[in-house]
């Protein structure tokens, strides 16, 4: 026997060892199993109608095949596509994974095998990938040419409007009448292109990528999308068709459903020869089971028709892939079949825990640009869907992009040259840095990737790439780094080509954060700390310094950056201007003074002049009892700042031009935190100088020199602290509510005297697409549910309301089989919601049910809250629920328009994206957990540390250069962060370093000493654990605003 070829692979070409015992698979992923011997080769349809062959061993099973045409085209979320292709009876049929593919394609020769899309999502704001939602778009425009998409006349011409916007861009009359005249997208089109190019001539300005995102906001809400009909006959013969959608099986008379069978109603599905069997839970006014029978043409209609069912159930409705039965000892009854993949669920989880090598997919006209590539070497030109060849997953993906910052300051963007054609294109050059925003931002950690929200105005030098910012895109990045290196927090815009949800991205990856000259060796940190007092009493004293800097420079975004804009703008009244700087600015110039006399004895304390030979200046607590008793004078200021922040907000409820300006102010980089927190700064600081004093004193015995002065200090704060506390829990509260109502659409009236916020957080709602994801906002009077719009501005829009007054809530687990399920029962209205974990679910159980109570104590029920939205009075199992009819398409047309941009980091929105929640009481425990100083942050790649000024505010870190600067580089949210320490086998070998990591994100940073260590992870672990049980609220004391 001769003995088999070894084919050389490209490491043994390049000198590698045959098996160096290193995976280069994405973490959580497992090699298909293929099996050595003959090759075959297939040839695949895609989705552009181009054709491409692949070659896998005889005996692969399909998974092998499916495996190779996602790597093929860089697809991630591969799960939602199947291959179709013609069996030996002419029957389209799936590609069954985990069998051979030679036992399912007979003639391989003879048949090209189709991949399209399979699994059909409720909202295509789950695709997490742009060239996932490119690659629907190209399904629903051939679905549309097939005649399966079938809708009215009008919403026909907004699909194609929309497909030609993206093809060709914006309206030109003659190009426009040129291009349907060669490109016909339906049967019959001629009667329709009036239609079309008026629907098109309102796209200028939108991207391919927005086109796409539209086209399928559109068809989402047809009555047949992602529906193939299956020929059937009821019981008395009828002709039928039955189908299968996300939300269970649909019954169709023609093209009009007539029936569907919510996944929830379902028992069990069988087929029995040609007969399909649907067994119904029993009704819940009834004890009997009943059992549908519909008659299909043959018993391969019939399997086949089963096998489909059975997948969709499974993936949309399953956790986790379901596991394969025992065999048989004997004999076997029934089918072995099952559903081989991920879950949705698991699709979904592995993208945002960003488990795969991100490539960048840039979305281009596809019509004058007819080229994708990942490299600089033409393909050809008729491709469509992006390729990738081997040495994309070889060679270069492993090279680092290894620069410093000044070169990659120096490196150009690349400009497109739209003189050729191309079609939307994938690019990866991995070692010319990475490109953002037009601009190529080198970095020093291969791990870490950059921050994909950019804020692109503040860059008009440099080249804008096509497809722009897609501010509709639904996902949030971990964080934001803004076009200069640094961190845009406030003015970040979303891009649809990213999935933040996927990656979230490294905060701390910007050009200035990874500066090599920034790195501090060892040895010089060791001659520093030497070089500095080592009793705690200092380290405390320190404190109320770096802390006083970071509350000075939050003044001045008062008394400097917001004055200075509203005296370029006739917004604002004369008496509101008067009454916000005439109270901030006494407060700014007392604690400029103050921050100097804390700053002067910490250089005497420190030994850097003569005077600590006498010993009188190592302490604190006089400086604080003088300053502490000069503030007293301050306190008819600090008692206006309820007045100021309710005027503020009444202006800017009456004047729209106030709203707006001050809307764009948050936008700025200066302003890191909503407008109203800067307001309430000056009472949320005399609680940490009590905290301070409260510390020093614990720590001081009654003999130390400090003792008295600091317990008189302490006395004279408490004593102002008693009498403004009441009025800042009612001004957080107010300010809480103002914050959530910018984060909501669809409500009018959420501000309301007596009114108190509890909770907000992510659930998942049982409704008839199953198991969906809404936002959650819990006040004492009433629950709210919401979802993330599809809108530029990111908001979260408003389903539903139940009023508390009357509710019950029980858990439901075994009735629906969902982990972590409770079902909450209002006067009108039920609904069934899932929490993530068992504490997450504990937590809503607590607060909702003490919400119910003080309800129950109130006088009676809320007043109407939703003035513009009519409640959903729809029961869980009910297959119409949250979904649009086709009268609803033109509303859809605007979702996607430019509007005024939204703040994208908000604590909802890392909720939203982290599936948590924060209450009332952790936001107070937050406002108490402030703290700044500098930290070094360690690189992954090498032991140097990188010294950062870090203010911890928020349930965030936000990172400077220097307590100087006007504005972060960077922000962490630490909201489902876990905070340990680093183990042995971490090789970290040093003092005081603590560990940040969520999912695959992991962060080292190290503290100066043990007391700041401390410190660092008292306040982290607030944020990173939320408070066990949430502030009692009384019924007998409302807010009075």
């Amino acid at each position: 026997m001769g003995e088999t070829e070894q084919r050389p692979t490209a490491g043994s070409r390049l000198g590698a060892q045959e098996n160096a015992g290193i995976s280069t698979l994405e973490h959580g992923q497992k090699p298909p199993v293929t099996p050595p011997g003959k090759l075959v080769s297939i040839k695949i349809q895609m989705l552009d109608d181009t054709q491409e062959t692949f070659d896998i061993p005889q005996r692969a099973p399909g998974k092998v095949l499916h495996d190779a045409v996602c790597n093929h085209l860089n697809l991630v979320e591969g799960d939602y596509f199947g291959l179709e292709f013609p069996d030996h009876k002419k029957m389209m049929v799936w590609l069954d994974l985990l069998k051979p593919v030679m036992k399912q394609i007979r003639r391989p020769k003879h048949v090209v095998v189709k991949f399209v899309v399979k699994f059909f999502p409720p909202d295509h704001a789950q695709l997490q990938e742009e060239l996932t939602r490119y690659l629907f778009a190209l399904q629903v425009k051939q679905d549309l040419a097939q005649g399966r998409l079938t809708c009215n006349d009008t919403s026909t011409a907004l699909l194609i409007s929309h497909i030609v916007q993206s093809e060709i861009g914006d309206f030109d009359e003659t190009i426009d009448r040129e291009h349907l005249a060669k490109n016909k997208y339906i049967p019959h089109q001629e009667a329709l292109e009036d239609k079309i190019m008026e629907f098109h001539r309102n796209h200028m300005g939108q991207t391919p990528a927005e086109s796409d995102f539209q086209l399928l906001e559109i068809a989402r809400r047809l009555e047949m999308y992602g529906i193939r009909l299956h020929p059937a006959k009821d019981r008395e013969g009828t002709k039928i068709n039955l189908a299968v959608a996300n939300t269970g099986i649909l019954v169709f008379q023609g093209h009009t459903k007539i029936n569907a069978f919510n996944w929830a109603k379902v028992r069990k599905l069988s087929f029995k020869r040609k007969r399909f069997l649907i067994k119904l839970r029993p009704d819940v006014n009834s004890s009997f089971q009943d059992t549908l029978e519909f008659l299909m043409a043959s018993r391969d209609f019939c399997k086949s028709f089963w096998k489909i069912c059975v997948e969709h159930h499974a993936f949309f409705r399953l956790f986790e892939e379901p596991k394969p039965k025992p065999k048989p000892v004997l004999f076997s009854r029934g089918s072995s079949f099952r559903f081989s993949g991920r879950t949705q669920k698991q699709v979904l989880d592995y993208v945002k825990e960003g488990g795969h090598k991100k490539v960048q997919f840039e979305r281009k006209h596809s019509k004058i640009h007819s080229i994708r590539s990942l490299t600089a070497q033409p393909s050809e030109q008729h491709t469509e869907v992006p390729k990738q060849s081997a040495r994309a997953y070889g060679d270069n993906n492993d090279a680092a992009a290894v620069q410093s910052c000044r070169q990659g300051k120096e490196l150009k963007a690349s400009t497109e040259d739209t003189g050729q054609h191309k079609s939307p294109s994938l690019k990866k050059s991995p070692k010319e840095g990475r490109k953002v925003d037009g601009a190529v931002v080198s970095t020093v950690e291969e791990e870490e990737e950059p921050a994909k929200d950019r804020m692109q105005q503040n860059r008009p030098q440099s080249q804008q790439p096509s497809t722009g910012s897609l501010t509709g895109s639904p996902h949030l990045s971990e964080l934001s780094i803004n076009s200069q290196g640094g961190p845009s927090v406030a003015n970040m815009t979303l891009s649809p080509n990213l999935s933040p949800d996927a990656k979230q991205s490294s905060p701390l990856v910007s050009p200035l954060l990874n500066d090599p000259s920034c790195i501090r060796a060892d040895d010089e940190e060791e001659v520093k700390r030497k070089r500095f007092p080592t009793e705690k009493s200092y380290f405390m004293a320190k404190e109320v310094a770096t802390t006083e800097r970071t509350y000075l420079k939050d003044l001045e975004v008062i008394t400097s950056w917001f004055q200075s804009a509203v005296s370029k703008e006739d917004c604002m009244p004369e008496t509101l201007k008067n009454l916000i700087f005439s109270s901030f600015e006494p407060l700014h110039k007392f604690h400029t003074g103050f921050l100097k006399e804390i700053e002067q004895r910490l250089v005497l304390w420190e030994g850097r002049s003569n005077a600590q030979i006498k010993g009188d200046y190592q302490r604190i607590g006089d400086v604080m009892l003088k300053n502490i008793q000069s503030m007293k004078q301050l306190t008819v200021h600090l008692r206006k700042h309820n007045e100021i922040l309710m005027e503020l907000e009444n202006g800017i409820k009456n004047s729209r031009k106030l709203e707006t300006f001050c809307r764009d102010f948050e936008l700025q980089k200066v302003c890191y935190l909503p407008l109203n927190t800067f307001l309430l700064r000056p009472l949320h600081r005399l609680m940490h100088y009590k905290q301070i004093m409260e510390r020093l004193c614990k720590h001081y015995p009654p003999s130390h020199i400090d003792f008295r002065d600091s317990r008189a200090a302490l006395a004279e704060i408490s004593e102002m602290v008693a009498q403004l506390h009441g009025n800042m829990i009612k001004m957080e509260n107010f300010q809480k509510l103002h914050e959530l109502k910018k984060d909501l659409i669809g409500m009018d009236n959420l501000v309301i005297p007596g009114r108190e916020f509890i909770r907000l957080g992510s659930l998942s709602k049982l409704s008839g697409k199953g198991l969906q994801q809404r936002m959650f906002f819990l006040f004492n009077d009433v629950l709210l549910y919401t979802s993330r719009g599809l809108t530029a501005s990111n908001q979260f829009k408003v389903h539903g309301h139940l009023p508390l007054y009357g509710m019950t809530m029980e858990e439901s687990e075994e009735e629906w089989g969902v982990p972590h399920c409770l079902t909450l029962r209002g006067q009108h209205q039920s609904i069934v919601v899932a929490a993530s974990t068992r504490a997450e679910m504990d937590k809503w159980t607590e607060d909702i049910q003490m919400a119910i109570d003080l309800a129950e104590k109130s006088s009676g029920p809320a007043p109407e809250l939703l003035a513009s939205s009519p409640p959903d009075n729809k029961s869980p199992d009910e297959t119409t629920v949250d979904q649009e009819s086709e009268d609803d398409l033109s509303a859809s047309r605007t979702s996607l328009e430019r509007q005024s941009p939204h703040r994208g980091n908000t604590t909802v929105h890392v909720c939203w994206h982290r599936n948590t929640s924060v209450s009332m009481i952790d936001f107070s425990v937050a406002v108490e957990n402030q703290l700044s100083g500098n930290l070094l942050r360690k690189f992954k790649n090498s032991n140097g540390w990188q010294k950062l000024w870090v203010v911890f505010t928020n349930f965030c870190m936000f990172f400077y250069k220097s307590h100087q600067d006007n504005h972060p580089l960077a922000s962490l949210p630490l909201l489902g962060y876990s905070l340990t320490l680093p183990s042995e086998s971490e090789n970290i070998h040093k003092d005081y370093v603590f560990k940040l990591h969520f999912k695959s994100h992991v962060y080292y940073f190290r503290a100066e000493s043990e007391y700041t260590f401390e410190r660092w992870m008292e306040v982290i672990r607030s944020a990173t654990s939320s408070a066990s049980r949430p502030r009692a609220l009384s019924h007998k004391e409302p807010h009075a605003y």
